[in-house]
């Protein structure tokens, strides 16, 4: 309640003690006004004095709170602005071939510092210049990255008043520290166009030379990047040069004459990019001619990793190398023409002792089968089980076995590379005229059990969906074949069982699905849906902060007449179930008022109240999740671009819905003040038509809550990442002076916001508390650390049991990609 006291009473004292220090006692932060009547008599003590008669108590305790408030407001801002800079000394670098590199592998030049970037860059510079007592002369700052050739210089800081934040100057950014004209007396290009290009070159390497390098334990002296031997005749190193070099100076840089030859790999090979020494016998390299000897890096499009062939005109004295033209070929040096074959039965036993390997000299122009044939007879397999196939297949760098080789194919036709290993495995291999394929039956290879096929080209989809039935015992016609996707889920079918595989373009290796059900008729579609059933919330501590339509943790389960449904917690401690209520076939030429009045005709609905089709939204599912709104009454289902197999969601509503292109659905939840939760949430539809701006948003918010738009801070949620990614003004930024840049759109990057996203609101004037996170989000993020960390000890330990020799895949992670509406 409120209180009125007259401090220059002397009760005041008595009820301060019962009730004020009552009040207040324990706690560790309070806001305490006090109020004087304006009639009361103000002695002449009392003026400009506001602490006139306050009991010195409470001036203390509001001094000590403002003090210990003035340093937490400091040492927020300090954190909240504190960047990391990487700091690199020019005294420790050098130039070569254009490119900066450090003088020695230790990191001695290289600083990292904390600064607050709300500093000047005059600042920044002065604080280096005390870290760096030594220095002489001027000091320049540029902006540098760190690439593969080496460090690179963009734009240098030469505003001394501006402050880092203005500059651009971001954390884990890059600055070089120099004279700003040479670096150990050469001068240094910046800018994008001399980026440098780390290139491979590729020599001419003499026996002797390998003999000395083997004495001596030294590599080649103008290796300045490390060189590799690639086999008796060839070896190359990594060097890096200024993209804006000529090729000529590159020439130059190497030490080579005029007379050389600079060749650039030749990447039209079937079978793939052959590098020297490496594919099936011989390689092909392009030779530059003389006008490119004037043209840039960069105008002849190398990149990183590129190989570059350097040929001195006595190279061609060595079989090794031979010119036709414009093209020169490298043949494989004999002692590399090899394949490594591995046999590993798949029987019970340990994998070290049952593994067994063997080197089997081979050519380019060799055959598979005799490879497989010689590989057997080292291998002392000729004993093996009468009726037992085996055949050869490639490994990929994850160890996944790949589908086996074409063996009427030579080496070099097969696309085999010479040095790679080969894995000798029970099964047949495919003729040039067969195809290889994977198939499951039901359910996306993720989840069932993959089995091999081998079929004809030519055959039809009808005959390879027959094939695949027999080989596992199934029968009937109530079954059709559906690719997979690049997600690795069911996609597409195939609808045309006449065609042959080849005209459909199934290729070597590719998976298909076995599903069961007739194939839907031409221009028909068939799409399974679920009912949106709302319920009540089962227990009191529901949690009310989780998830909603479009963020849903869903548990399955069978309903009493066997259909299958999904538990679904919602924002605002209620529950909704979503239940499959079987499918519809309509055709693609429906309109979506066609296909809501079609749904109400299933079974399960006939007893929903639905005066009109406007009554009923239907949702987009992808993944069991709600995703978005299908709009537009009139639009056929064409447009809408559904496609058999959609899932869809029908929700009844208790009004009408007309949603427009861009109208938004979004499920607002009001912070509680002073609590790191939410009142129950409610829909509200945003119209972002005439404007999609985060003005636009705030404004719609505040008109519907009745409040100003300057006190609302809002902010969109991500369940995945159980983070709140807040909602700023982009008009807001910039200078005054600049022209008013277009208002960015919230319906596109960063944010996309779309249909059933959850918008956190916080009302500044009564909530003090700018962080959205909850406890939940909080553990949220817990449970993700711990995935991670869980991952990252499998991947090691997956590592250690493979001894280092297969390299690690990456982890894939979906993509989401989003279309802006152009309408």
């Amino acid at each position: 309640g409120s209180h009125w006291f007259d401090l220059n009473d002397s009760t005041v004292t008595s009820i301060r003690e019962l009730d004020i220090e009552k009040q207040f006692q324990g706690k560790e932060s309070a806001y305490m006004l006090f109020y004087r009547k304006t009639q009361l008599h103000r002695p002449s003590d009392a003026l400009n004095n506001p602490q006139y008669k306050v009991p010195s108590q409470l001036i203390q305790m509001a001094q000590d709170e403002n003090r210990r408030l003035q340093q937490m407001r400091e040492e927020f801002e300090a954190a909240n602005n504190t960047v990391e800079l990487h700091l690199h000394l020019a005294p420790f670098y050098k130039m070569v071939n254009g490119v900066l590199q450090p003088v020695s592998r230790e990191p001695s030049g290289s600083i990292n510092l904390s600064f607050d970037r709300r500093k000047t860059v005059g600042d920044l510079r002065i604080t280096i210049y005390h870290m760096q007592e030594l220095w002489e002369g001027d000091m320049a700052l540029t902006v540098a990255r760190s690439l593969p050739a080496g460090l690179h210089l963009y734009n240098t800081l030469t505003d001394d008043s501006v402050s880092l934040y203005s500059a651009g100057i971001r954390t884990n950014t890059d600055l070089f520290v120099w004279n700003g004209k040479q670096v150990c007396g050469a001068a240094v290009q910046s800018g994008a166009e001399w980026e440098p290009v780390l290139l491979t070159v590729v020599r001419p390497f003499l026996g002797e030379d390998v003999e000395q390098e083997g004495q001596n334990g030294v590599k080649c002296q103008n290796n300045s990047a490390g060189s590799e031997k690639v086999g008796p005749g060839l070896q190359r190193e990594a060097r890096g040069f200024a993209g804006g070099a000529t090729l000529g100076e590159v020439r130059e840089a190497l030490g080579e004459p005029r007379e050389s030859l600079l060749c650039q790999e030749n990447k039209r090979g079937r079978g793939g990019v052959q590098g020297a020494g490496e594919g099936g016998g011989a390689s092909g390299w392009r030779v530059f001619p003389p006008d490119d000897m004037q043209r840039t890096l960069k105008e002849l499009s190398l990149k990183d990793g590129d190989a570059l062939l350097v040929l001195e005109p006595d190279s061609f004295d060595s079989s090794v190398f031979t010119r036709n033209g414009d093209v020169v070929t490298v043949t494989t040096p004999s002692d590399c023409r090899w394949l490594q074959v591995e046999f590993q039965p798949q029987i019970n036993g340990d994998e070290e002792e049952q593994r067994k390997k063997v080197k089997v000299p081979a050519t380019g122009n060799m055959l598979l089968c005799e490879v497989k044939q010689r590989a057997i007879e080292e291998l002392q397999l000729q004993e093996q089980p009468s009726g037992v196939q085996l055949c050869l297949r490639q490994v990929d760098c994850s160890g996944k076995l790949l589908p086996p080789v074409f063996e009427e194919l030579s080496v070099r036709d097969a696309g085999v590379r010479l040095m790679t290993t080969l894995t000798l495995c029970p099964g047949n291999a495919p003729k040039e005229s067969q195809l290889f394929l994977h198939f499951t039956v039901g359910s996306a290879p993720s989840t069932g059990m993959k089995m091999d096929i081998i079929v004809e080209k030519t055959c039809t989809v009808k005959e390879c969906l027959k094939a695949m039935l027999d080989s596992v015992g199934l029968n009937g016609t109530s079954w059709h074949l559906r690719r997979v996707d690049w997600c690795e889920e069911v996609g597409e079918p195939l609808m045309d069982e006449d065609a042959s595989l080849s005209e459909l373009k199934i290729s070597n290796g590719e998976t298909l699905v076995v599903t069961e059900g007739l194939l839907p008729l031409k221009g028909f579609l068939k799409l399974p849906v679920w009912l949106y059933v709302g319920l009540e919330c089962v227990e009191p501590d529901c949690n009310p902060t989780e998830n909603s339509p479009a963020e849903q943790q869903m548990d399955r389960a069978e309903t009493t007449d066997g259909s299958c449904a999904q538990s679904i917690f919602l924002c605002g401690g209620k529950m909704a179930e979503l239940r499959n209520i079987g499918r519809v076939e309509i055709s693609d030429d429906a309109t979506l008022e066609d296909l809501k009045t079609q749904v109400l005709t299933l079974p399960a609905l006939q007893d929903v109240c639905v005066p009109v089709a406007s009554f009923l939204r239907v949702w987009w599912m992808e993944g069991g999740r709600l995703t978005r709104i299908l709009r537009g009454q009139q639009v056929t289902l064409r447009k809408l671009k559904l496609t058999s197999g959609t899932d869809l969601c029908v929700q009844g509503l208790m009004k009408e819905e007309d949603l427009g292109p861009k109208q938004v659905l979004l499920n607002l939840k009001m912070g509680v003040p002073g609590e790191r939760s939410y009142y129950p949430s409610e829909e509200l539809v945003w119209d972002a038509s005439h404007d999609s701006s985060p003005r636009s948003l705030r404004a719609s918010l505040a008109a519907h809550y009745g409040l100003s738009s300057d006190s609302l801070l809002l902010a969109k949620h991500q369940p995945e990442k159980h983070v709140w990614e807040e909602i700023f003004n982009w008009t807001q930024q910039g200078s005054r002076k600049k022209k008013k840049k277009k208002a960015e759109s919230l319906l596109g990057p960063p944010f996309h916001i779309r249909d059933g996203d959850v918008i956190g609101i916080k009302n500044l004037l009564i909530d003090s508390n700018k962080d959205f996170i909850t406890a939940e989000d909080q553990q949220g993020q817990q449970r993700l650390r711990e995935q991670a960390e869980q991952r990252r000890k499998g991947e090691q330990a997956a590592a250690s049991n493979g001894g280092g020799k297969t390299k690690s895949r990456k982890l894939e992670v979906p993509l989401s990609i989003s279309v802006g509406v152009f309408r």
